[in-house]
């Protein structure tokens, strides 16, 4: 099969071609459905989970895909890939991999980045018992990004606020001010929520399932897209103390990058996926790293994300420009080319081969 082959153009047969995949992998399947919510065509909507290795394993390597919907239409490639290529025979004795697929069905089906509730989950990883942060820099901006009308007067109002914010301090600063999060607009881009999500709550409980008393390291390759240059993945990792951020570096080199420094893509965000892992695996080595894949400049995936959050905002919202904002919400996150594709696949399968080995060391 071709490297393109293993990208699928929608949820229904991403899900179709992982589960065929799997079993022809020997994996150890379990599915978890969405309660109250279906596809375009109807169709049940799950997190998929296929386990290879050591049934109690000692070291585990997770591969997520859809934690941002529709950027699974990439992830799921990769992880058909792998099983494919049974990359995970590269694991160490002892070890064991887990792929998660469509962390986030809903919007991986429904072309969308955040969930059934409009929640991102790489913002939802809070301890929501305590205070939520706080975002005065979206506040400010919350109300040109969705503006009453998508046309017209209030349209060309919203969009002369937005330029003067981005003239004046810049698309990095407009970047960070969307990007981190915010917790006080459920309708808005990158809302956190204000309750653990159905998605995060399960993930927790497919780990607790894996991660036994035996399992001391888990290494995380979350994939992702829409951010960076044209097909290239950049390595996105998160430490909480040095040893995290030097075993990155051992793992894979100097070339990962750190949210909201240097030449990172990122920006520093509020509530993210490690930040829910570390709090509920607080006794495994936990060595978690964002493989993102540019697609298109940051400025116009914003505006799919501004469009896409403008046409949900109102439920059944009548308005001509529905199909056009969901095609530019698939563009901005998936490219149709086969250099695309294979770049992308190419990229996954050498980080794989790469944690797996990282994993043995010691």
């Amino acid at each position: 099969m071709a490297t393109s082959e293993f990208f699928r153009p929608d949820y229904r047969s991403a899900r179709e071609a992982f589960l065929a995949a799997a079993v022809g992998a020997g994996a150890r399947l379990s599915s978890h459905v969405l309660p109250d919510h279906c596809g375009p065509a109807g169709e049940p909507l799950a997190i998929d989970a296929a386990a290879l290795g050591a049934a109690e394993p000692e070291s585990l390597l997770l591969l997520i895909s859809g934690t941002h919907g529709v950027e699974g239409l990439a992830g799921s490639g990769c992880q058909v890939g792998v099983l494919l290529d049974e990359l995970h025979g590269a694991l160490p004795a002892g070890g064991g991999a887990l792929l998660i697929h469509a962390l986030n069905p809903h919007g991986f089906a429904w072309l969308r980045r955040g969930n059934e509730h409009n929640i991102d989950l790489n913002r939802n990883g809070l301890d929501f018992r305590g205070p939520l942060p706080d975002n005065p820099a979206y506040d400010a901006l919350h109300d040109a990004l969705l503006p009453v009308d998508w046309d017209g007067p209030e349209r060309q109002r919203a969009d002369a606020l937005l330029e003067a914010f981005i003239t004046g301090q810049g698309m990095a600063a407009y970047q960070a001010a969307l990007q981190r999060g915010q917790y006080t607009h459920p309708t808005g881009l990158f809302y956190g929520g204000s309750r653990p999500s159905w998605s995060l709550s399960t993930l927790e409980k497919i780990l607790t399932e894996h991660l036994g008393p035996a399992c001391r390291r888990l290494a995380v390759i979350d994939l992702h897209t829409g951010l960076g240059p044209w097909g290239y993945g950049e390595l996105i990792g998160s430490g909480s103390t040095d040893d995290d951020w030097e075993r990155l570096q051992r793992w894979y080199g100097p070339e990962v990058t750190r949210p909201g420094q240097g030449p990172s893509s990122s920006s520093v965000v509020s509530g993210s996926v490690p930040v829910f892992l570390r709090r509920m695996f607080p006794a495994v080595e936990l060595t978690y790293l964002a493989l993102e894949f540019g697609t298109r400049p940051i400025d116009e995936v914003l505006a799919a994300l501004r469009a896409d959050a403008w046409l949900h905002a109102v439920p059944d919202r009548p308005t001509p420009h529905r199909e056009a904002i969901r095609r530019q919400v698939r563009d901005a996150f998936l490219i149709d080319s086969p250099a695309w594709r294979a770049a992308v696949y190419g990229r996954c399968a050498d980080v794989v081969l790469r944690a797996c080995r990282g994993l043995g060391e010691g």
